[in-house]
């Protein structure tokens, strides 16, 4: 398992330098979710309380709909050159090259995150008044379990002709569940209500990380055999 870890760790490695070189990915995504908040921004009065509901959906919007360009990025990147083939051959576990794509698309992600989302509030006029740790937790477990899903189903769509319009038709019903547990906790969490009320849609975050964490890890290596 060590082994499997510093190999993921490697490929991540890769991955992130080849991005801080290029910065393609990330910057493509930074101006996506930015173009998205600065319309909704625009097509809402932030002076009305009414529009504050909305704010949760959002953060999770931003955040598929930016982090879904840059899954697309993440296996089609490896088909030039034929980088994938490199991969296939290597010396390592398959697995480690699914948990090394989650970590470096994980990390892309998060860095959007740190943008888009106090630029949401900025522009929103929204007052934050719930727990911080709290809100940054259900933000880490929903865009981990995004990221997870996101990332096994982008190595399977990228053989596909039109991998770009398949991957979200794949991904965004199995999504469903955990979207909707990360909208309600966000919103119970920055509605300042009861902690305890948000306690079941995290814990059913996080059984669905595991759950989906453990089925992509074992079923990656057939993924790769086929493409």
């Amino acid at each position: 398992m060590i082994s499997i870890l510093r190999d993921a760790w490697t490929i991540a490695s890769k991955d992130l330098s080849n991005e801080i070189k290029t910065k393609q990915t990330i910057g493509m995504m930074v101006i996506f979710s930015s173009l998205v908040v600065l319309i909704f921004s625009f097509a809402f009065d932030p002076t009305n309380n009414m529009v504050k509901a909305v704010i949760p959906g959002l953060v999770w919007l931003i955040t598929v709909f930016s982090g879904i360009l840059g899954l697309n990025r993440s296996f089609l990147s490896e088909h030039e050159n034929d980088a994938l083939t490199g991969l296939r051959s290597a010396p390592i576990d398959p697995s480690s090259i699914y948990l090394g794509k989650v970590l470096a698309n994980f990390i892309l992600v998060t860095a959007v995150q740190l943008v888009s989302i106090p630029v949401l509030f900025l522009l929103f006029d929204y007052r934050f008044f719930g727990k911080v740790t709290w809100f940054i937790l259900v933000v880490i477990i929903g865009t981990l379990g995004f990221i997870i899903v996101g990332t096994f189903l982008a190595a399977l769509a990228a053989n596909a002709k039109n991998s770009e319009m398949l991957l979200p038709v794949l991904l965004l019903p199995l999504l469903s569940p955990l979207l909707i547990a990360g909208v309600q906790a966000t919103r119970i969490i920055l509605e300042n209500e009861v902690i305890a009320d948000a306690s079941s849609w995290i814990r059913l975050m996080a059984a669905y990380d595991l759950l989906f964490l453990a089925a992509c890890f074992f079923l990656f290596e057939f993924i790769m055999e086929g493409s």
